[in-house]
């Protein structure tokens, strides 16, 4: 028989902060860089905890030159050659610190991050990244990457609850990847019906990594600055993005021109655009779970990066919060009703 969860789960535009009493007088009080100690590698993390996604339109050597201006961090996406990361490596050395070395589960993934960090040894981040965490493939491959690497920091994802969470950590990663079908152009909740609210999947993952020493990113479903807040109110570490930083001078995607208006192509990794592009087609047995939009010419990445971490630090001035990682204990959220979620056009 199916069973039915009744506990009322929350997304984004289903919550508010509710503002505090503050000593703050200005949002240049607020410290936004983390200093984060990871339970497995035993590795410091020192920086701004916005991650860019590992999808080829926002996880490029671009993105990883200009966020390290901003000491936030980038996951490449994983179709960069052993010779494009050496030219990198070489060109921007200064950025290998706060980048990761992205990855599936098959044995050429495998070979190509041993390659690559055996290459490159400053490099000390892996983002394992499939689209459904929970398989017993998955933890196994986790496992491997963990002995095989045992002083990298490992990011695993994407999953939503709290018990595999915690079966990824003792697995041997570091940090999870949080989410499952929240992104703007990740369509698997309408092809699969799987999914979870994000606000609520944040803090039953936050609450279960955290009481094993572990952490977590919010990946995906920030539509605006304050959904970003809210991921960071709701106890996640770090939190990735895809589509607020597409359609940069920094992205990737082609870029067109209709009715006069620059345009650049912005997709899912489970897209048939990107199945095309890297594997040849979708294969027969599988559907599309991502879509391709065209999303308006922004320029550069910093403008958007810095309206992210502006929006970021309003919140805590509100919440009274004078460094990022006090928002959580700061953060008391309320739910707003179905009829301010249409007025307002959430």
């Amino acid at each position: 028989m199916p069973r039915i969860d009744n506990d009322i789960k929350l997304d984004f535009k289903d919550v508010l902060l509710r503002p505090k009493r503050s000593t703050l007088r200005s949002r240049k009080q607020v410290d936004m860089t983390r200093h984060i100690k990871f339970r497995n590698s035993g590795q410091t993390y020192v920086g701004v905890p916005i991650m860019a996604a590992n999808m080829d339109t926002t996880g490029t050597f671009e993105m990883a030159a200009t966020f390290r201006k901003h000491d936030a961090f980038v996951a490449i996406h994983k179709h960069y050659t052993l010779e494009e990361w050496l030219n990198f490596s070489k060109e921007h050395a200064e950025c290998l610190d706060n980048i990761a070395v992205s990855s599936g589960t098959s044995d050429a993934d495998l070979d190509k991050v041993i390659q690559i960090l055996t290459n490159i040894e400053q490099i000390k981040f892996i983002c394992i990244d499939i689209a459904n965490g929970y398989s017993e493939h998955f933890v196994e491959y986790v496992k491997k990457v963990r002995a095989r690497f045992p002083s990298h920091t490992i990011l695993a994802g994407n999953v939503v609850t709290g018990e595999m969470v915690e079966e990824l950590i003792l697995a041997g990663a570091d940090v999870i990847k949080v989410g499952i079908g929240p992104g703007s152009v990740c369509t698997t909740r309408k092809k699969t019906g799987v999914g979870y609210p994000q606000i609520s999947a944040v803090i039953e993952c936050s609450d279960a990594a955290h009481g094993l020493g572990g952490h977590i990113i919010s990946d995906g479903g920030c539509t605006c600055p304050g959904d970003v807040a809210k991921a960071f109110g709701a106890g996640a570490d770090f939190v990735m993005i895809g589509g607020l930083f597409a359609g940069h001078d920094q992205s990737g995607g082609e870029t067109i021109v209709k009715d006069g208006k620059k345009l650049k192509l912005f997709y899912g990794m489970s897209s048939s655009t990107a199945m095309v592009k890297h594997i040849g087609g979708v294969a027969n047995y599988r559907a599309s779970e991502g879509k391709t939009v065209e999303v308006p010419y922004r320029g550069d990445v910093s403008a958007t990066l810095l309206d992210i971490l502006g929006g970021v630090r309003s919140t805590c001035t509100y919440v009274g919060a004078a460094k990022l990682k006090e928002l959580t204990r700061r953060t008391t959220f309320i739910r707003v009703t179905q009829q301010w979620n249409s007025m307002y056009g959430h």
